[in-house]
C-alpha cells in the first residue's frame, strides 16, 4: 500500500492492482496549490472548499459523503458518523475506514474531540491513522495525542495543521510531535506499507506533502 499526502487533509492511498482512493480533497483557495488527482473513490467528511473539491479529481470516481458501509472493486469501506457536536453551531464530519484486506487506513477528517472508548473499540485494529493536529476547526495537538494513545495504530501520520500559504491560521505539526515525545523526525514523500512489515511500536511519520514548492527548512522539521 502507499499513501501520499496533498497537504491539509488531502491523501492518495493506493495497492497495485486495486482501487485508488482520494480523501478530502480541497480548492486552492484555501492557500495551496491546485490538486491535480486522479482515483477511483473519493471521501468527503463534510462540504467545504479545505475538503469537498471534486473538481479537483480528474476522473470517473465514486463519492463517498455519508455513514454507511461499501464495497468497491473488492475494497471495503466505512464511513463512520463523527460529527462535531462540539462546535458552534454542531458540524457534520464523517470518518472513513479504508480497508485493503489486512491493511487498514483510517481518516478522521476534521474531528474535533476525543470520541467515547466505546467507539474506538469499535473501530477495531487500525494499521495507519491519518488525524488532524493543528486546533482550528479540529483536534489540538494534545487531544489528537490522547486518541493515539487510545486507538494505537501502527503508523500515525499527522494531517490538517499549518504549511507555508495557507490560508487561515493552524498549528504546526511540532506541537503535535512534542506532545507525542518523537525526538527523531521520519519524514516521506511516500508512505509504502505490507502487512508482513508493521512496526511493533506506534510509529509517527510526517509525509512531505506533494506538488508544494517548499523551500529547505520552511517545514521547521
Amino acid at each position: 500500500m502507499e499513501i501520499t499526502w496533498y497537504g491539509h487533509s488531502c491523501f492518495r492511498i493506493s495497492e497495485r492492482g486495486r482501487i485508488s482512493v482520494v480523501t478530502d480533497p480541497f480548492h486552492e483557495s484555501i492557500g495551496l496549490p491546485p490538486l491535480k488527482l486522479k482515483a477511483d473513490v473519493v471521501t468527503v467528511s463534510h462540504d467545504s472548499a479545505g475538503h469537498g473539491y471534486l473538481e479537483a479529481v480528474k476522473s470517473d470516481m465514486r463519492v463517498l459523503r455519508s455513514p454507511g458501509e461499501y464495497e468497491i472493486g473488492n475494497v471495503f469501506v466505512s464511513g463512520l458518523a463523527l460529527h462535531n457536536v462540539t462546535t458552534e453551531p454542531p458540524q457534520r464530519n464523517v470518518g472513513f475506514m479504508i480497508n485493503y484486506d489486512t491493511l487498514s487506513v483510517l481518516h478522521l477528517g476534521d474531528l474535533s474531540y476525543v470520541p467515547e472508548q466505546s467507539t474506538i473499540e469499535n473501530l477495531g485494529e487500525v494499521n495507519v491513522l491519518l488525524v488532524p493536529v493543528g486546533g482550528g476547526s479540529a483536534l489540538k495537538a494534545a487531544q489528537a495525542a490522547e486518541l493515539v494513545a487510545l486507538i494505537e495504530p501502527h503508523f500515525i501520520i499527522p494531517m490538517h495543521y499549518a504549511l507555508p500559504g495557507l490560508a487561515f491560521e493552524l498549528e504546526p505539526v511540532e506541537k503535535f510531535l512534542k506532545v507525542m515525545g518523537v525526538s527523531k523526525v521520519v519524514e516521506m514523500d511516500i508512505l509504502k506499507i505490507s502487512a508482513s512489515d508493521l512496526p511493533e511500536q506506534p510509529q509517527v511519520v510526517v509525509l512531505n506533502p506533494q506538488g508544494m514548492e517548499l523551500a529547505a527548512g520552511q517545514t521547521g522539521l
